[in-house]
């Protein structure tokens, strides 16, 4: 009986081979599919299904690497900068799996993105989890993210949000920052049959942007507002075809009220309204005077005007959601039907003026995506980092 399972394996490895031999015809197919030039696929299905039957896993070529990323973009549903998915640059860096080797290349990932200031669209991919053991983890929510010192909201010194995890750092022996609202947190990274360790990131591989008014000084010029270029998440699951790769930070460029309307604005991050307000001497008694809206607008004013003067790449809410609306066309005269979810998709001010706002979207799921983990939310609050 033990020889007999040896050979056939366990239910539950059946069932789990059986349910990757699955995601992997389908994205096969797709891919000989949009890539005719790739041959007929079932010479590749074939060597897909040996492969299987004799690793409980496969490895993708470097062209379904490229065209998998790449497809997993198209159908992240909550992404509305998805016009652009087949320019998506692809670091294939699979052979990858010690810590110290994947911070430096999620270090020279932000460098190349960067591109001096006109970003480009990249993902870096680090091992995959295979049966025989998971893959190497980026525990950073994105690749660059600033430390919040405090324990609340209304007394924290930078970014409220990663205070849980900036907590956990110092324990573990990071000296700190200098104390300010944008002092760099380390990278933390668990490579293959390693624990998390954390890496300081170099400042040549980070670009950052001062935020100032179009108006001139009179508004908040003297707080050393900045915010950082490149938006690099880190802590998703690339899936394509049945195969994970828990470690693949990617990048577009951002829309500006991710940090006009979210980062800087929201109250579990930097809170700025109330001030930026009384700066302007708005009435803050009543939220009848709509206060709120008001400085929210001049705050993403803000944003977008230091970018355009710095020469970084960053879109507009308007824009991009014209540009979603001309990505839908295109699919759909491509004969591919389109996920999405209207509450990630629709802009976080001025929705109503956005024309992505007037329409309905189904959250299609899809094998071959972007995923959060649940485990993901906690690693990177540090929870179990000590």
């Amino acid at each position: 009986m033990e020889i007999l399972q040896q050979r056939s394996g366990t239910a539950q490895e059946r069932s789990d081979a059986a349910q990757v031999w699955e995601a992997a015809e389908e994205f096969i197919r797709l891919f000989h599919r949009e890539n005719p030039d790739a041959g007929d696929p079932d010479a590749r299905l074939a060597a897909v299904r040996a492969e299987l039957a004799g690793t409980g896993t496969y490895r993708h070529t470097p062209a379904e690497l490229v065209h998998g990323a790449r497809v997993a973009w198209r159908n992240s549903n909550r992404c509305i900068g998805r016009l652009y998915w087949n320019s998506l640059r692809v670091r294939d860096r699979r052979d990858l799996t010690d810590g110290d080797s994947i911070a430096e290349e999620c270090f020279e990932h932000l460098r190349e993105a960067t591109n001096g200031g006109r970003i480009r669209p990249t993902i870096t991919v680090f091992a995959p989890d295979t049966p025989d053991r998971p893959g190497p983890l980026i525990w950073s929510e994105q690749l660059i993210r600033y430390a919040g010192y405090g324990d609340h909201p209304s007394i924290t010194v930078g970014d409220a949000r990663n205070a849980p995890l900036t907590r956990a750092l110092l324990d573990l022996g990071w000296p700190g920052g200098p104390g300010t609202p944008f002092d760099l947190l380390p990278l933390v990274v668990q490579g293959v049959d390693d624990k998390p360790r954390w890496f300081d990131t170099p400042a040549d591989a980070v670009l950052e942007v001062p935020i100032r008014h179009p108006d001139g000084p009179d508004h908040w010029d003297d707080w050393g507002l900045r915010w950082h270029a490149v938006p690099a998440i880190s802590n998703m699951c690339l899936e394509i075809g049945g195969i994970h790769y828990p470690a693949a930070p990617f990048n577009g460029w951002y829309m500006g009220t991710e940090i006009g309307a979210r980062n800087l604005a929201d109250t579990d991050r930097y809170n700025l309204l109330p001030a930026v307000a009384r700066r302007m001497g708005l009435d803050t008694s009543s939220d009848r005077s709509l206060w709120k809206d008001r400085a929210l607008v001049e705050l993403n004013r803000a944003v977008l005007h230091s970018f355009d003067g710095a020469g970084v790449s960053i879109s507009d809410h308007h824009t991009e959601s014209r540009r979603f609306l001309s990505h839908l066309e295109r699919e759909e005269r491509k004969g591919r039907e389109v996920g999405a979810d209207w509450s990630w998709i629709v802009p976080p001010i001025s929705g109503a003026a956005t024309p992505v706002f007037h329409r309905t979207y189904e959250d299609r799921p899809s094998a071959t995506t972007y995923v959060h983990h649940a485990a993901a939310h906690e690693r990177a609050k540090g929870r179990d980092l000590v």
